[in-house]
């Protein structure tokens, strides 16, 4: 339906879920799409630039149509004769903007619609659409842009944006107080059919509807970033006590610690543990193992405390090997026809999970654990895994149901709401495995995403690598957004090349996900310290492409956008064990080809200038190049700093050049007495005079190639620093 409500001044139309006005000017027409039922608007010039018979550009009038026809606009030229109309058509949540010729006319041009967009609070700018044969996958840290994004979403409302036409470029308004959030810049030729229309699409419950049918937004107020910490399983596997534990602890707090690691999880606690299957620990009983926990868990919770970590405590709630408590408790399990106790890998003997009283019991075990014990951040296992092994799989199989004693349409969403009632809304949860289309995500902070890291009593191999990188790809789109990816524990320790490990920490990094550390700590090596360093505290990283992906992709971009600039971290993977030159478009980045840009190798510490078109590097097998790419200003400029493999991205805390005095000036965040490197590029013909700190901060200047500069400054405490550099 489409509604004429004015003359030659005004229009008010409906088309589908759209409503449509216009107010015609002397030199264009402003153009406003409301979308009431999602509080969205797309308002600004509508314009139309025609090529004349000598190829030259002049600009046809938007004008209400001058026949009875009136639910389309008219392009008149500057002989004032109509050539052409623009029509709508409206089909749902959908609305298409197309620009025809009049009669048998033939003419060049271009629509234009640059629109101030507005939507919810929590929009942001990304890509809804896979690119055929993309190489490339986004990500963002700040309201950073890419030309590569058709789509707003609103995380707030799971609403999304979705623009097509013949060129479409979204770009966020970095001054957050204003109102306007977004500006799209949206064309379509008259001359491609394919491209002579603008569309905007609604997605309604983009993510309900299409892959997360219990969807939550984050919450951000409980969990801001991805949680940081330790846990023992990957390296002690099932051995690991509170000795053990604590040794690590009073390492991690000396190395880690400082950099933002937060918790220290403890794995295996349960009576009967000395090994596995888990499936004979005695999960249900609160019982630690009394050879490896002497000293009982709450009091090694205060421990951790007390080393500045919040502790944290892995689960199964789901069964248990105690043959004591089971008989104890036999109506509250599970049974075959013939009587005999159902099992699966949660425990030799499984709990009902349709009855009060068994969920009673989940809530109030979780329920010492957090307030009486003091665990902070629960590891939750057993859920929605791969297969009947666990509990999602298992309680959807029919003779399982028919097992039940109570009729219950969701028994395993029963049970994950009862564990966050038992934990409190204050702690940390980890869903192992959860998955995003279950439950887990509707009430979890994190969901682990992939298999184990390493087989048992084995060291990782690339295999397991490249498994931890799949598994981010698969479920790259729901991080920061549904709930946090936990790709298991990053592992960096001598049994892989280091060009190997480097890949995975660049994995965890880029991704902006959970980031728990795994290996003997004392026995790391300066330089696989120093990784683990930099990937502390996870840089607040959410993806722009929001789909799953399912190749490997070789690409991984990560877009900034802080206060004092724009850049992108760029890390081109190898995935095969030979050497390999891998290189990427500008364009494939979303970036200008035709701005010359700097790109600083973080791995070989070298920078190359005026790169065009494209970026290549030398990459070794199973490893990657991290690369940071920047436009060149022009003028001295900050390319690289060791706090962290995000770059500038944290660490760097203000940049300011003063064009007047020649002086650029920043701050970092120090750590410790661990000094920081800082690496400038000066254009040709200019020379450093000058470098200067706060009081209490050594500075020290060293030259570099390429007529780089490296600042290394080195204070006595963790604090915030100030530093200039004069030229």
């Amino acid at each position: 339906m489409h509604r004429y409500t004015a003359g030659d001044t005004s229009t008010d139309w409906t088309f589908g879920a759209w409503r449509v006005s216009f107010e015609p000017s002397s030199d264009s027409f402003s153009l406003t799409c409301r979308h009431p039922d999602s509080g969205t608007t797309v308002s600004g010039p509508l314009t139309f630039l025609a090529e004349n018979a000598s190829g030259a550009q002049e600009s046809f009038t938007v004008v209400p149509a001058r026949d009875s026809i009136a639910s389309r606009l008219a392009l008149r030229d500057p002989n004032r004769d109509i050539q052409g109309y623009i029509t709508f058509a409206g089909n749902g949540d959908s609305l298409e903007i197309r620009v025809i010729h009049r009669t048998a006319q033939n003419f060049a041009g271009t629509l234009h619609f640059d629109a101030d967009v507005h939507m919810g609070g929590a929009a942001f700018t990304c890509r809804t659409t896979p690119a055929p044969k993309g190489r490339v996958v986004q990500m963002a840290a700040g309201p950073a842009d890419s030309r590569l994004n058709d789509s707003l979403f609103d995380m707030s409302s799971d609403t999304g944006l979705r623009f097509q036409g013949g060129q479409v470029v979204i770009t966020t308004n970095p001054e957050f107080e204003t109102e306007k959030a977004f500006r799209a810049n949206l064309s379509a030729a008259i001359t491609d059919p394919a491209c002579a229309a603008i569309r905007l699409e609604i997605l309604r419950d983009y993510y309900r509807s299409r892959y997360v049918p219990y969807y939550h937004p984050i919450n951000k107020m409980r969990c801001p970033l991805a949680p940081t910490g330790w846990m023992s399983w990957n390296v002690y596997f099932d051995t690991a006590g509170e000795r053990e534990n604590l040794d690590e602890a009073r390492v991690a707090a000396r190395y880690l610690k400082p950099y933002g690691m937060e918790f220290f999880s403890i794995e295996s606690w349960q009576d009967n543990s000395p090994e596995l299957p888990v499936s004979k620990f005695h999960n249900l009983t609160l019982r630690p193992d009394p050879n490896k926990f002497p000293g009982g868990m709450k009091q090694l919770a205060d421990e951790i405390r007390k080393l500045g970590f919040r502790p944290g405590i892995w689960t199964v709630p789901f069964g248990t090997g105690d043959a004591a408590f089971y008989e104890s408790h036999k109506d509250w399990f599970l049974h075959q026809p013939d009587g005999t106790p159902m099992r699966n890998w949660c425990g030799l003997y499984l709990l009902d999970p349709s009855q009060e009283a068994v969920r009673r019991h989940m809530e109030e075990t979780h329920r010492t654990m957090s307030r009486d014990w003091g665990y902070e951040y629960f590891k939750i296992d057993g859920m929605s895994g791969r297969n009947a092994g666990y509990s999602a799989h298992f309680y959807e199989r029919d003779e399982v149901r028919a097992a039940f004693k109570e009729v219950l349409d969701d028994p395993f969403k029963q049970c994950t709401e009862a564990l966050r009632r038992g934990i409190g809304e204050d702690r940390v949860w980890l869903a192992c495995q959860g998955h995003y289309t279950g439950p887990d995500c509707a009430v979890a902070d994190a969901g682990r995403i992939g298999a184990d890291i390493v087989g048992h009593r084995r060291p990782p191999d690339w295999n397991n690598y490249l498994n931890q990188a799949r598994t981010t790809l698969n479920q790259l789109f729901v991080n920061n957004i549904v709930w946090y990816g936990d790709p298991d524990t990053l592992l960096v320790g001598a049994a892989n090349p280091l060009e190997t490990v480097r890949l995975a920490a660049a994995v965890v990094a880029l991704s902006g996900q959970a980031m728990f550390a795994g290996d003997k700590l004392a026995e790391l090596p300066p330089e696989r310290m120093r990784l683990l360093q930099q990937c502390l505290p996870v840089c607040d990283i959410r993806p722009l492409d929001l789909f799953p992906i399912y190749e490997m992709l070789p690409v991984w971009d990560v877009k900034v956008r802080r206060p004092f600039g724009d850049w992108d971290v760029v890390s081109l993977f190898n995935w095969d064990a030979e050497a390999a030159e891998i290189g990427v478009d500008l364009a494939e980045l979303g970036l200008d080809p035709a701005q010359p840009r700097l790109v600083y190798d973080c791995w070989n510490r070298t920078l190359t200038r005026d790169v065009r078109d494209r970026i290549t590097a030398a990459v070794p097998g199973h490893g990657n190049a991290l690369l940071a790419v920047y436009p060149d200003t022009g003028r001295p400029q900050l390319v690289y700093s060791d706090r962290h493999l995000a770059q500038q991205a944290l660490g760097v805390e203000d940049l300011h050049w003063n064009e007047e005095t020649k002086a650029l000036s920043g701050a970092v965040h120090l750590v410790g007495t661990d000094p920081t490197e800082l690496v400038i590029a000066l254009p040709e013909e200019t020379a450093l005079v000058s470098a200067t700190a706060e009081e209490g901060v050594t500075l020290t200047t060293l030259p570099g190639e390429n007529n780089c500069v490296t600042l290394k400054l080195h204070g006595t405490e963790t604090r915030r620093v100030a530093w200039t550099v004069q030229f």
